[in-house]
């Protein structure tokens, strides 16, 4: 069996309210798709959890324009700790997630009257590659990207996440990994120098290499085209020692946590991963419970120890009071899901705040 990577599923964020978080990117951002809401004990993880499993409460989030979703992950019965050490542009792990826009001006202009203190100037070489930074109330850092995919027509004037930037110690060691094994193929760009977009960024006045990777066109199932092209941002930092985000930290607490790919083939992933010298860390074995999802989830570790999350999905409720799933086991994994029916998620589309 091959492995297929159909996209970026999502981003993990640990955050201390996740109903609050939810609200303001549903809001501001388009994630209005409440795919499910869950609480449970994340048995399997403790091995970043300090040997402790730890109960969490969890929204998986999407925004229907396109691209991958938000898993917006809270600790029941421990207060989520931020990092003791500032956090500075091309500190090792995920420093932003990208979202892509159809329209970045606009988009900057919106965002700049709701964050008029943490949304950076807009920059770009030419209209092509227009983007800007933004921090979102709760300090995670965000790059907004002018891109042009669409697969369902929203009010939103941004669509779903687009990528990462990651924070690496040797972008070599790290391109390695991210083209073989999550096949990041085509280096669209690979820059050396003292950035003006990265200027108001704290830390990033600094010397950086940066190196911008994309997929070839590729054959994508299930929700692929949902989730849309992804491009990842390797950073790093020339002149001065980073530091890692989550050093003596755990997994679930404040900021970006995961990086997870929808994918099809985990048994073959698995055996690609250990010939590599990134074994699996996490592997849920078998089919695993969501609250209304199920499927197969793995981890591994980038280069840094950045975690990289697998997921194998087998069900995904469309219609759960009628008992209607999107079974994607015995489906063609080559084959995406028709469109009409990707769009039946609309159906969960939230209207309001979650209180």
């Amino acid at each position: 069996m091959e492995k297929i990577i159909n996209g970026i599923q999502q981003v993990g964020i640990g955050v201390a309210n996740a109903k609050e978080v939810f609200n303001w990117y549903r809001a501001h951002l388009g994630f209005d798709i409440l795919v499910f809401e869950d609480e449970s004990s994340a048995n399997l993880m403790t091995r970043y959890t300090e040997g402790a499993a730890q109960d969490r409460y969890a929204l998986l989030a999407l925004n229907m324009i396109g691209g991958g979703g938000l898993e917006i992950w809270q600790f029941r019965g421990r207060e989520p700790q931020a990092s003791k050490i500032s956090f500075a542009l091309g500190d090792l792990g995920i420093n932003a997630m990208k979202i892509r826009s159809h329209n970045a001006k606009t988009a900057h202009k919106r965002l700049k009257e709701v964050l008029p203190e943490s949304c950076n100037h807009i920059d770009g070489a030419d209209e092509n590659d227009l983007h800007f930074f933004l921090t979102d109330p709760w300090n995670n850092l965000v790059q907004v990207v002018e891109d042009d995919y669409c697969f369902s027509k929203s009010k939103s004037i941004c669509g779903g996440v687009l990528g990462a930037i990651i924070g690496v110690s040797d972008i070599e060691r790290s391109m390695h990994f991210y083209k073989e094994l999550l096949g990041y193929g085509v280096v669209v760009s690979d820059r050396t120098g003292v950035f003006d977009d990265f200027s108001d960024l704290v830390g990033g006045k600094h010397s950086f290499r940066r190196v911008l990777l994309k997929h070839e066109k590729r054959e994508v199932g299930g929700f692929g085209e949902l989730f849309g092209p992804t491009e990842i941002e390797l950073i790093q930092v020339l002149d001065r020692t980073p530091n890692k985000i989550y050093k003596d930290r755990l997994w679930g607490d404040l900021g970006y946590i995961h990086l997870c790919f929808d994918i099809h083939g985990m048994e073959a992933l698995r055996e690609e991963a250990k010939l590599m010298g990134h074994p699996f860390t996490v592997d849920s074995a078998n089919s695993f419970d969501m609250g209304d999802a199920a499927g197969h989830f793995s981890y591994v570790e980038d280069p840094d120890g950045t975690l990289i999350e697998f997921v194998e999905t087998h069900k995904v409720p469309i219609a759960k009071k009628l008992g209607v799933f999107i079974n994607l086991k015995k489906r063609n994994p080559k084959k995406p899901l028709s469109r009409l029916l990707v769009k039946a998620m609309q159906i969960h589309r939230v209207r309001k705040d979650m209180l």
